[in-house]
Order: structure tokens, then C-alpha cells, then sequence
């Protein structure tokens, strides 16, 4: 199997589907515009080639990489880069490559909110109710019905990214009188936790793995805010949120894919809202939460339903896996070195994390886990309290 990785060495942990693919058998072939030299030694050892262009936003480019890769291997028969960033450009590659995967003619019901809406309703899913912002009047008739608070975000854009919550007339005319470079949706504020529906379908759509999360605060208000914030893994999963994920697959036609739902449960009547689907894996370092949750390597498990279709690991959920993230304008009251001396045996990992993840995901970010929930919230307590 020839396989063109998208930007192998960003996100950085992301460098695993790589080497898992190199391990299970196929030709992996990175296409990015990093110098070859910086790239880390396992990435390298993993690339049968590496093609590096000038400029990513330069569709002529990738597509005289992706010409080159078939001249020289042959017929591509995979490309992806697991990053909500580049969706449209493997598409339009797919697309014009005639490779597996989602191509033109779907790639917008996954990007786009307005028609995940759509889907999301086809899969008897609730959905917020939300408008296009075409013009200023659709936003105050909008506000006229729902009332603040209210969000608005683009339509198609990536994370949290140029998103507001507006709570009054004056935050909606500075909104309004704002230049954006795209359209926005706006939608009511459902008061409510967050949980995701994550995991990985084989090539007929079978759900071979499932997980959920559930979050202290949306990563809008991390961002918007400058809260900290954790997320933590679920041992069981409300039959609802199983319901929703597996009808929301099903409408969108998910195959061979890690994906990311994320949905509210809602607070005044405890039912779960569609909020929006993601066709990549979940961002920051929720990857190795499926590991360290379930005792198993996705990256090995993906790369098995690529090349042979098969999910080769039983699992279970043994533990709870939190995320917890600590942010450099924070005054904590435990150092490092004393959240690893009151709870070593309970983290898993720990890192720096990179610049552009971390007014979401604080600077520094721990991965705990344990049996009990009651141990998670004690090490979050922990090294969230401040001084």
C-alpha cells in the first residue's frame, strides 16, 4: 500500500501513525513543507520518501507531489493527515487522485456546521438552533427568537478558533462591526456538559473501537477565557450518547476513519445536542488517552484496519484517562516536582506542549489515570490549586 501522509510531523504525537503504518507493512510517503533535517528520527525511519514542498496553501504543488509519489510507487491508495486543517485539501487530492476515502462531493457536510446540522438532524439527533449570518438583520431576528447568550463561529473553521459568546447588544455591534474573513453561524448558548463519541470504524463503517470524554469547561472558554482545563475519559457509556454516535456514523458514512463527535447534555432536561462532527482523530494528546485508558496502541490498531481490515486488540476500559493542563500565567500552589512525588504512580505521561495548542490546552499538560473518578478530581484539585 502506498500511503501519502499529509504533514507527518504536526501534530507532534501524530508521527505514530506513521511508523505503525511503516511496521504493519506499507509505503509511507510524507508530503509537507518542513525541512527534512527536523524531523524526528522515529518519523524518519518510518517514510519510504519524503517530498517537501515550498508552500502547503499551493494545490499545484501537492498535486506535483502526489504525481511524483505515482510516477515513482505506482497507484496511491491512501492520503490523509488526521488534521481538521487540511480535510479539504485531502479531498480535493482524493478527488483528483480517484483514492479511497472522502472525496468533493462530501468533504462539505463534514466541515461545514450549517449542514452538519442537517445530518445531525437526519440522525434524529437535537441539534441548537443556529442561522447563517448573511447579512446584520439575520443576527438581531435571530437574538429577537433565541435570546442571549448567544455563539458565533465560523461556518467552516477549525477548533475554538474566531469564536464569540455574545451576551448583550453592545458585544453582538462589536461583532457585527468586525471584519471576518468567512461566514459565521450563530447558535443559541445550550447550558450544558460537553461529552465526545470518539473511536475508529473499519472499512465498511463497523465500529471497531469506541470511548467518550466529558470536559470541566469548553475549550472556547479555555481559549476566550484563560481558564484551565481538563477532560477525562469515561469507564461507562450512557446509552444515549451511544446512541447518537452510532446513528450520527451511520448518516455520515464514516469508513476507515478515527473521528471526534461532540455533543451537550443539555443541563434543564438532561438530553443530549448534537454539536458537531470532527473525520479526524481528537486534538492535543486524547490519542495516547486511548492508550493509557484501555491498555492498547490506536496508532498500531488504525494502521491493522488500513492495511488488513482488522481491529486486533480486545479492550476494555480499565481506567479513567484525565487530561489536565497548567498554564505558565498561573500561580500554582504544587510544583512538578510535587505532583510527581504526591501522584507518580498516576501519571502516565507528561509534557511541554506546543505553542499553538496551548491557549487551549495550557502550557504544560499531565495524563493521569486511574480505576476511580474520585482519584482523577483528587489529582486535577491538586495541581490546578493556585496559591
Amino acid at each position: 500500500m502506498n500511503y501519502v501522509y499529509i504533514s507527518p510531523h504536526f501534530p507532534p504525537n501524530f508521527y505514530n501513525f506513521c511508523v505503525r503504518l511503516k511496521e504493519a507493512g506499507a509505503n509511507v510517503l510524507g508530503l509537507a513543507d518542513e525541512h527534512y533535517d527536523n524531523l524526528k528520527p522515529e518519523l524518519k525511519w518510518s517514510l519510504k520518501e519524503y517530498y517537501r514542498v515550498k508552500n502547503m496553501h499551493s494545490y499545484e504543488q501537492l498535486v506535483s507531489a502526489c504525481g511524483y509519489f505515482t510516477h515513482r510507487y505506482g497507484k496511491i491508495d491512501r492520503i490523509d493527515s488526521h488534521n481538521e486543517y487540511w480535510l479539504q485539501t485531502e479531498a480535493a487530492l482524493r478527488t483528483d487522485f480517484n483514492v479511497f476515502g472522502v472525496k468533493n462531493d462530501t468533504i462539505l457536510d463534514m466541515k461545514c456546521k450549517s449542514r452538519m446540522k442537517k445530518k445531525f438532524i437526519e440522525a434524529g439527533v437535537e441539534v441548537a438552533r443556529g442561522v447563517l449570518i448573511n447579512r446584520t438583520q439575520d443576527a438581531f431576528d435571530f437574538i429577537k427568537e433565541v435570546g442571549y447568550p448567544v455563539v458565533a463561529k465560523p461556518d467552516n473553521g477549525v477548533g475554538a478558533a474566531d469564536t464569540y459568546k455574545i451576551h448583550n447588544k453592545e458585544e453582538l455591534e462589536m461583532f457585527l462591526n468586525t471584519r471576518h474573513q468567512t461566514v459565521y453561524i450563530m447558535e443559541e448558548f445550550i447550558v450544558g456538559k460537553i461529552f465526545t463519541f470518539d473511536g475508529l470504524v473499519d472499512k465498511s463503517g463497523n465500529l471497531v473501537f469506541f470511548t467518550s470524554h466529558t470536559y470541566s469547561d469548553g475549550i472556547m472558554e479555555a481559549v476566550n477565557d484563560d481558564s484551565h482545563v481538563f477532560y477525562y475519559s469515561l469507564r461507562d457509556i450512557p446509552k444515549d450518547l451511544e446512541e447518537a454516535g452510532r446513528n450520527t456514523l451511520k448518516v455520515f458514512g464514516v469508513k476507515e476513519k478515527i473521528f471526534h463527535f461532540e455533543f451537550f447534555r443539555r443541563q434543564k432536561d438532561n438530553k443530549i445536542v448534537a454539536l458537531e462532527v470532527n473525520m479526524r482523530p481528537p486534538g492535543g494528546l486524547t490519542t495516547d488517552m486511548f492508550n493509557f485508558a484501555n491498555d492498547i496502541d490506536i496508532y498500531r490498531e488504525w494502521a491493522n484496519v488500513v492495511l488488513y481490515n482488522e481491529f486486533r486488540t480486545h479492550y476494555e476500559r480499565k481506567y479513567h484517562c484525565c487530561y489536565i493542563g497548567r498554564k505558565n500565567s498561573k500561580n500554582y500552589a504544587y510544583s512538578h516536582d510535587a505532583i510527581m512525588c504526591e501522584f507518580g504512580d498516576n501519571i502516565a505521561h507528561h509534557e511541554q506542549i506546543f505553542s499553538v495548542f496551548s491557549a487551549a490546552l495550557g502550557d504544560y499538560g499531565y495524563l493521569a489515570r486511574a480505576e476511580s473518578l474520585d482519584k482523577i478530581k483528587e489529582i486535577v484539585h491538586f495541581a490546578h490549586q493556585l496559591k
